[in-house]
This record gives structure tokens, C-alpha cells and sequence, in this order.
């Protein structure tokens, strides 16, 4: 499952989504709204995208991840939209036989989503400023980001 939403992100149904006989391992990342950014306050963020490039790079990130480990479910959502403090704003869960497997495809598909896909934020700082982030940089340095 790859899903780009407005609406917030149903981590259990997620979850449940990729659970599988054949697999003995679930791992599920959470990126969530975090308060604090280099030492400014943030107070939300805004995401924008280009869903069908978005979802296209997300198809290909999964097929790449696929072709790395034996991957049993995979499933990637990212919110668009406004989100306040705590909210999630992606989720990535994969299955595979063993953690190992799991936790290293896990990383890879987030990794590599912050990376390359067309999804961008824009940080609301509370002195009133903003700031858009763009994908494979650095808010603070505009450098690219390492995993």
C-alpha cells in the first residue's frame, strides 16, 4: 500500500495491513510533528507534493526495497496538508521473515523516501518565520541529508 493523505494516518490499520504467516517481523516507523527544529520552537508544518511523481517514486523506492530483502508487505503513507504537534506525517511498516530483514528495509524505504521523493514542508516557527524544506536537504544547512 502506498498513499499520499490529508486525512490522519491509521497506524494500526497500517500495521495490520502487512502482517503475514511468512513473516515473523513487523517494523513500523513513525515520523511525527517534533516541537523543537535547530533550536527553534515550530508550531506545525505544511506539506505539499506532486502526488503522481509523489507516488511514483514511492512505488519505486518499495521495488527497489523489494529486490533487496525478502520483503513479505510493505506499506508507505504520508500526510499532505497541515499538521500540528505530535501529528504523524509518515508511516512505513514492513514485513519480513526475520527482524533483521525488517528493520533494514524499514530504514531503507524512510531513508530514502526523505531522500529523493517530491514531498515538501514548510516549518511554522513561533517567532512568526517559515521555512520549506525541500526533499534530500538539510533545513538548517541546505546540505544533503545523510542517513
Amino acid at each position: 500500500m502506498i498513499r499520499l493523505t490529508h486525512d490522519p494516518i491509521d497506524t494500526h490499520q497500517l500495521t495490520e495491513s502487512v502482517r503475514d504467516h511468512a513473516a515473523g517481523a513487523v517494523v513500523l516507523f513513525l515520523g511525527t510533528v517534533r516541537e523543537l527544529t535547530e533550536g527553534k520552537r515550530t508550531l506545525a508544518l505544511d506539506y505539499e507534493a506532486y502526488p503522481e511523481m509523489a507516488t511514483a517514486k514511492l512505488k519505486e523506492i518499495a521495488e527497489t526495497a523489494s529486490t533487496k530483502w525478502p520483503i513479505t508487505a510493505y506499506g508507505i503513507i504520508h500526510r499532505l496538508g497541515h499538521l500540528d504537534l505530535g501529528d504523524v506525517s509518515v508511516a512505513v511498516a514492513v514485513s519480513c521473515p526475520h527482524r533483521v530483514e525488517a528493520f533494514e528495509a524499514g530504514r531503507f524505504l524512510i531513508d530514502t523516501l526523505k531522500e529523493i521523493v517530491p514531498i515538501w514542508k514548510k516549518e511554522n516557527f513561533d517567532d512568526g518565520t517559515t521555512e520549506w524544506v525541500h526533499p534530500g536537504l538539510d533545513a538548517a544547512t541546505d546540505t544533503p541529508v545523510s542517513n
